[in-house]
């Protein structure tokens, strides 16, 4: 299915205290925004940030921003139309508060899933297990039953057609998308939520975010190695880039060796083999296939299992075509099939001083590196 990630970050968060407003501050060596970025990146084909039209400049490249507006809902909708006006509409869409920075990814699988097997809307919820009082001027004034009450969280997941018009049709304001999705007359099914899916909101909370982040982490480190002959064309695919040559590269797929060899160290980090055994080259499905359709689908593993990407390094090796003039493309490109901020990427190019296959320009070899990072509990 085709998702699309809503991150909600026009407001001022002024409660969190701080010079900048908290989606904009650092937290656990990254801005709490970029944790949220990361966190939907590997789940969805397209991520739309909704800014404060003072904060547009920010937003890190390989994601699309529009600007929010007055409140909570009005941003909403202008993120909703955006996804609508440009490029193809997204079947399902999810909508999160950028200030969830320590989002598991089990609390968007379970969103996800429940989307795929039909529910036309989605949220994830604890219940709620404590006592719950009403009180005035520091005193307790009465009980509440927490029988059948759940915390909110998000992302909170949509059928995209369904929440574009329940928003539409909506008048006033709304808690969240799951009240205009109720009042359109959606069922929503409750899906787990987590404690450690936390909203900052208050300075305190940036504290215990960086606890969370920063606890026990598993990190594997992958590599990978792909090589592919020249033969006849007008352009090789590298890195996800078209780059004009007097040859082309063959192979089974498209044969973009960059692509290969990173989600090859992709699934050595996961102990998952390589890009042999999850797409056969005996299979002829892929005869032909655009290579980052491999790259998505070990991405999306990583997540899977509860990994996010901390960089990737590319070494093409070549005397032709020049790397160089087209390496920014190509970080570009890989930013935006992994999910992964440029500043996580490098894409570079050597020789082989004439020595060798690539030296005689019969082919191009790469070698990567990529590392995973998973906050364990």
């Amino acid at each position: 299915m085709t998702v699309a990630a809503l991150i909600l970050a026009a407001g001022r968060g002024t409660r969190a205290g701080g010079a900048l407003p908290k989606q904009w501050q650092p937290l656990a060596g990254r801005r709490v925004i970029d944790w949220s970025i990361a966190a939907l990146a590997p789940l969805v084909r397209r991520t739309v940030l909704v800014l404060h039209p003072d904060d547009m400049d920010r937003a890190p490249a390989g994601v699309e921003v529009t600007a929010g507006g007055a409140t909570r809902r009005a941003s909403v909708l202008n993120g909703l139309d955006h996804l609508a006006r440009h490029g193809a509409a997204p079947r399902h869409v999810l909508i999160h508060d950028a200030a969830r920075a320590t989002l598991p990814a089990a609390v968007t699988r379970g969103v996800l899933d429940a989307l795929e097997a039909g529910a036309p809307a989605a949220a994830p919820g604890c219940a709620v297990t404590d006592a719950l009082w009403t009180g005035a001027d520091g005193r307790v004034t009465g009980t509440l039953h927490r029988a059948g009450l759940f915390a909110a969280q998000t992302p909170q997941g949509f059928d995209f057609e369904a929440i574009l018009t329940a928003h539409r049709a909506h008048e006033g304001e709304a808690d969240d998308d799951v009240a205009v999705a109720r009042a359109a007359g959606l069922a929503v099914t409750i899906t787990p939520g987590h404690p450690d899916n936390l909203k900052i909101t208050a300075p305190g909370d940036f504290e215990r975010a960086g606890r969370i982040l920063g606890g026990h982490m598993d990190i594997r480190t992958g590599t990978g190695f792909d090589v592919h002959r020249f033969g006849p064309g007008d352009h090789c695919m590298i890195c996800g880039v078209a780059v004009p040559h007097g040859r082309g590269l063959q192979g089974h797929s498209d044969a973009d060796v960059g692509l290969h060899a990173l989600a090859d160290a992709i699934y050595g980090a996961l102990a998952e083999g390589d890009i042999g055994r999850h797409f056969p080259p005996s299979d002829p499905q892929w005869k032909g296939a655009e290579s980052h359709v491999f790259l998505r689908h070990a991405v999306a593993l990583a997540a899977k299992k509860g990994f996010a990407i901390s960089n990737m390094d590319v070494t093409l090796i070549c005397e032709r075509p020049r790397i160089g003039p087209h390496s920014e493309a190509m970080r570009a490109r890989l930013g935006a099939i992994a999910g992964v901020e440029l500043g996580r990427i490098s894409v570079k190019a050597t020789t082989t001083e004439r020595l060798g296959f690539a030296g005689r320009e019969e082919g191009i070899a790469a070698q990567t590196v990529v590392t995973l990072v998973k906050t364990c509990a």
